[in-house]
């Protein structure tokens, strides 16, 4: 079994150690302008936080895969786990807030413990769109997940799943051997339950990472393909394709440095720079919770330890007001999200 960087001991498990990547050489040089200096051309710095839309939870880092490109560093040696007395913080928030969206990601949230209980309780709340990051693969690892469609019917979760392409090869080569084959079952059994069907309001979608040092292609064009790839190959459907760019941290950031691209694609990500997908990041209108709790602009700035920057830090401590209007923190990873069409966890931001 692959080993998280964590679990290595690797440089690069240690947030500062990326942050220092991203900060100096060609950026500290002046061969590339700084994140803050680009936005700043376009007068859009400081980023600043809106409305809140979006509150995305993370309840745990640990994982049944070990996915090469994983900015979390996922895996099943990551024994970050949120407990039940922080999901009632959250709880509370969530019954309090006027964000439309909850999103629960990890890691495979499935795997923390109390993960039905949350659901059940996070349904009552009556948000309009609930969300679960599912890597697929978790409903066929074990039989005390084989009900997870069901039970993710019963509750109206919005399913989004990781499927980086509609071969074995590509596929396996991202996320490790028998991943595929797994992924196929499991969406066969959402279909089956209405997951993805037209005219279903059981929403599935995919989510598309690119498998190498380069940026996703045309996110529209792409959804043709996979949709008539899987129904043909597999009969399966879904709704829509998110396409995500791969920003340089953890995994990622690894691969890039021993595969000697790491500089060839912040150039990559620098040239693709859209002015225009910078009002639309998703920093400005969500709010990420570490599995403790704590709160970060972003998911991506969670797993570099950069916290919102607002005297309001931890989920226990919640004030809407405080943290609306907040100056979002940046670094040259957020180059990710606003390279061609932009990037977020609902894919692009740009038509």
């Amino acid at each position: 079994m692959i080993k998280s960087l964590k679990q290595q001991k690797n440089a690069l498990a240690d947030s500062k150690r990326q942050l220092e990547i991203l900060s100096n050489g060609i950026f500290k040089s002046g061969e590339l302008p700084t994140f803050k200096d680009k936005i700043a051309q376009s007068n859009q710095f400081p980023l600043q936080a809106k409305k809140l839309e979006i509150l995305q939870i993370n309840v745990g880092y640990m994982c049944n895969q070990v996915c090469t490109h994983c900015h979390v560093d996922a895996g099943p040696d990551r024994k970050e786990i949120m407990t039940k007395e922080t999901m009632l913080q959250c709880l509370e928030v969530i019954k309090n807030t006027e964000a439309h969206t909850l999103d629960l990601t990890g890691g495979a949230p499935e795997m923390n413990p109390n993960f039905r209980w949350f659901v059940e309780e996070a349904a009552k709340a009556g948000v309009k769109d609930f969300i679960v990051r599912s890597n697929l693969t978790i409903i066929r690892a074990n039989k005390k997940y084989y009900d997870l469609p069901d039970f993710f019917k019963k509750h109206n979760v919005h399913v989004v799943s990781s499927m980086p392409h509609w071969t074995q090869g590509k596929t396996d080569k991202q996320r490790g051997d028998g991943v595929f084959s797994k992924s196929i079952k499991a969406l066969q059994e959402l279909n089956t339950v209405g997951y993805g069907m037209p005219g279903s309001n059981l929403r599935l979608d995919l989510v598309y990472n690119p498998s190498g040092a380069f940026l996703p292609g045309n996110q529209a064009a792409m959804e043709k393909d996979f949709k008539k790839a899987l129904l043909e190959d597999f009969n399966i459907q879904f709704h829509n394709l998110f396409a995500i760019t791969n920003l340089p941290i953890s995994r990622f950031l690894d691969y890039l440095i021993a595969s000697e691209n790491y500089e060839d694609y912040m150039y990559s990500l620098v040239e693709a720079y859209n002015p225009s997908a910078v009002k639309n990041v998703m920093c400005t209108n969500t709010l990420s919770v570490s599995w403790d709790g704590f709160l970060y602009d972003c998911d991506f700035n969670q797993m570099l330890n950069l916290p919102v920057n607002s005297s309001v830090k931890h989920i226990s401590d919640y004030n809407e007001d405080l943290l609306e209007g907040r100056n979002i923190v940046i670094s040259q990873h957020c180059y990710g999200c606003t390279a061609g069409a932009g990037s977020s966890c609902q894919g692009s931001v740009v038509d």
